[in-house]
């Protein structure tokens, strides 16, 4: 039998990168997965494709900064799929400027889409998992959120305080087998990382003690195990998949 056999998977954000390859490790292992993104072609390209690999997979449009679309979002996939088992809050945004130069505009979106997004999510799919006393949420922060970046004030403040959720959510709903981790990923390679240019990446290598970049998988298999029972112990954890970077 499957890790996740009968399950269901929702992955915000899903449609490329980290999120796409989660979508596609979660389905690969028995779960009914969920892509979501707030573009429908996307939506659509990503189902098809996993479509065509036999997964059993859906798509949803979801803007996470949006209450009623959360609300309309979920409410269409438990009257599909009868419940949520697995959320991943692995939606993101990036608006990198130096503190003097950002606008309150790159500082407002940035958090409403990584902070307040998660918050929404876990706001909803609670009202389900305490229904059926289980559930998993996982948490996609960065270890930026940890360490801080030159630039990346916004991003920064809101993977922190998508740690702070994770550690909040799992003292609030561990009495009902809800559990609910981060996963800070380093320096992983995708659409966004490969802009950054061949020798950019080299430097940010030599930094890494494992001498490379990570890869989506990486971090699609880290939240299988989360999201798996084998995890049934583990909560309002925070797991770095970075090679080591920041030990």
């Amino acid at each position: 039998m499957k890790k996740l056999e009968g399950k269901v998977a929702v992955v915000t954000g899903s449609s490329r990168g980290i999120g796409y390859a989660i979508v596609e490790k979660l389905a690969e292992n028995g779960a009914m997965t969920i892509v979501t993104d707030v573009n429908q072609d996307l939506v659509d390209r990503a189902v098809q494709l996993l479509k065509s690999k036999h997964y059993q997979v859906d798509g949803f449009v979801l803007d996470v900064t949006n209450g009623d679309s959360i609300e309309i979002c979920f409410r269409q996939i438990v009257e599909k799929y009868r419940t949520i088992d697995i959320l991943v809050n692995n939606a993101g945004i990036t608006k990198d400027n130096l503190i003097m130069k950002m606008s309150e505009q790159d500082w407002d979106i940035v958090m409403d889409v990584n902070l307040k997004g998660t918050f929404l999510c876990i706001k909803k799919v609670s009202r389900i998992m305490l229904n059926q006393r289980s559930g998993s949420i996982i948490n996609i922060a960065s270890v930026i959120g940890i360490m801080g970046n030159a630039a990346q004030a916004n991003y920064s403040s809101s993977k922190g305080g998508m740690i702070a959720l994770t550690k909040s959510t799992a003292k609030e709903f561990a009495s009902r087998n809800i559990r609910c981790n981060a996963v800070a990923p380093g320096f992983i390679e995708t659409e966004m990382t490969a802009k950054l240019g061949e020798k950019v990446i080299e430097e940010y290598a030599k930094a890494i003690p494992l001498k490379r970049m990570g890869k989506p998988i990486d971090v699609a298999n880290l939240c299988l195990f989360l999201a798996s029972d084998e995890a049934g112990y583990i909560t309002g954890q925070t797991l770095n998949v970075d090679g080591g970077l920041i030990m």
